[in-house]
């Protein structure tokens, strides 16, 4: 197949979450409307990613092609009148996961990091759904509690909110900063947590 034509190239290989998304982001800020960007990214998570958050920011993601381990993401810049970035509108802090965490209430901890993340450090008792897999895996939460959603920064896990909310889950918070500034207790695969 030709190589598909990009008005603009953003190289975001060897980078991982959030990195993709601010940098296309910022690229797609400074680009005319209508014109398509292709991200040349290595990190598989990338994919779901850039669409979601294509998605939530009114842009049009158009696909992705892998090519020898690089993926190539392309997306449509939107005009003004395509909408505007949305967030999810339940936001805890990590404080406040905190004290539910060292509470007795019922609540589901979603951590929708990649596995590899997950296993390196994460909160007892989360569930780990990886963002790109929850569209298929919502079937094993429950609708009726109240599920934190965590990654490492907030973004994905705002997306993965916001997913879920459109899904009929009446509960669900996203958690800011996430992992990456998590204090409580986590485990790991190493021992030195």
């Amino acid at each position: 197949m030709d190589s598909i034509k990009a008005n603009d190239v953003l190289d975001a290989k060897g980078l991982t979450c959030p990195m993709p998304i601010v940098k296309t982001k910022k690229a797609i800020t400074n680009m005319p409307e209508g014109h398509v960007l292709e991200v040349q990214a290595t990190d598989k998570g990338s994919k779901a990613d850039l669409k979601a958050w294509a998605e939530n920011s009114g842009h049009q993601y158009i696909g992705t092609i892998e090519e020898g381990g690089q993926l190539k993401h392309y997306i449509r810049k939107s005009s003004n009148e395509e909408g505007s970035e949305k967030k999810h509108e339940r936001v805890v802090s990590n404080e406040e996961l905190l004290s539910k965490v060292e509470g007795a209430d019922q609540y589901t901890i979603l951590d929708v990091r990649e596995e590899a993340e997950y296993a390196f450090n994460h909160i007892p008792n989360a569930i780990s759904i990886p963002f790109g897999e929850l569209e298929d895996r919502m079937d094993e939460l429950k609708k009726d509690q109240d599920i934190y959603v965590v990654c490492r920064t907030g973004n994905r896990s705002d997306m993965a909110a916001q997913k879920l909310a459109e899904k009929g889950f009446a509960q669900v918070y996203n958690v800011v900063p996430g992992m990456s500034k998590w204090t409580g207790q986590t485990i790991s695969l190493n021992e030195n947590n």
